[in-house]
């Protein structure tokens, strides 16, 4: 059972060997423990403060996580509804095909924007200087916290103070908008929605978290390899957005990054340097992903010739 060549150009998906169902039986062992504890969890009635937000943020559901898929082009060979039950997929004589054309016209101006957004945080330097205090905004000089099911790890008044004592150099936007009220007019720079593509930067934790985002907004479009890559650097960089964050979350097992210190904020510095070595290449295969696809749509119908 292999995927035969496509006649788009540049290929099939991403990263693909050619073996549909040993891809597809990796990709599912890769991600069904990461989808098995989040529906663990939910039948329990559990929160958990760092692992949730990755599903109720972000809405790719455990089991959207659970349907594989190579990207658009070629045909599997072999393949039936069962074994890939994405809807966008047509059945042929041999197999299963995904071609882009079936990608929801409508959505075209989002796959340009996203292509130009991915290019432009890829072509930035980044920069490390936030020092992860994000979360703090989030919570200063508010008694409203967004997990009250969690101890601060220091006073009201001891939070307060350390988002006092530093600049805010937020320059992600979808952070920034659940600043406190008090917390917004403390950033270098007032974000907004339409300004994103001007301030995101590789050396952003949410700016590479959300390169899950971008992975599965386009599918099945997007290999699952790609997903699951994005996925895994989003899993690592939400750890280390919460063990830089004001909560005290021991008691799930995590050490805190005590950035209220010096050596705190050296060992942030680093960790944040490791998500973004790590986010890199994902987002270079995301950008590829979209402007393939782009250019695939573009193609004009190739002329047949008369008969």
């Amino acid at each position: 059972m292999v995927l035969s060549p496509s006649p788009l150009r540049g290929g099939v998906g991403e990263g693909f060997s050619g073996d549909w169902p040993a891809d597809r039986a990796a990709y599912l062992a890769r991600v069904t423990p990461w989808a098995e504890e989040r529906t663990a969890r939910m039948a329990r009635g559990q929160k958990h403060p760092v692992y949730d937000f990755l599903f109720e943020y972000y809405s790719f559901r455990p089991a959207h996580l659970l349907r594989w898929t190579p990207g658009f082009g070629g045909v599997l060979e072999g393949a039936t509804r069962a074994d890939v039950p994405w809807s966008e997929f047509t059945l042929t004589d041999t197999g299963l095909s995904l071609p882009a054309s079936a990608f929801p016209a409508h959505r075209l101006s989002y796959l340009e924007w996203a292509a130009n957004y991915l290019g432009a945080v890829l072509a930035r330097e980044p920069s490390f200087a936030c020092l992860g205090l994000h979360e703090w905004a989030m919570v200063y000089r508010d008694l409203n916290v967004r997990h009250p099911y969690v101890p601060l790890r220091l006073s009201r008044e001891e939070t307060d103070t350390v988002v006092d004592s530093q600049p805010l150099r937020c320059t992600h936007y979808d952070a920034f908008r659940f600043f406190t009220p008090a917390a917004v007019p403390l950033n270098r720079w007032e974000l907004t929605r339409v300004t994103t593509s001007d301030h995101d930067q590789p050396g952003c934790i949410h700016a590479n978290m959300d390169l899950y985002k971008f992975a599965y907004k386009i599918a099945p479009f997007c290999p699952s390899s790609v997903v699951a890559d994005a996925f895994e650097v989003a899993r690592f960089a939400r750890e280390i957005d919460m063990r830089a964050s004001p909560y005290d979350l021991s008691g799930y097992g995590f050490e805190p990054v005590r950035i209220e210190t010096r050596a705190g904020r050296e060992e942030y510095v680093e960790l944040q340097r490791a998500v973004s070595l790590r986010a890199q290449p994902v987002r270079e295969r995301l950008l590829h992903v979209y402007t393939r696809l782009l250019g695939a749509l573009r193609e004009e119908p190739t002329p047949q010739p008369p008969p």
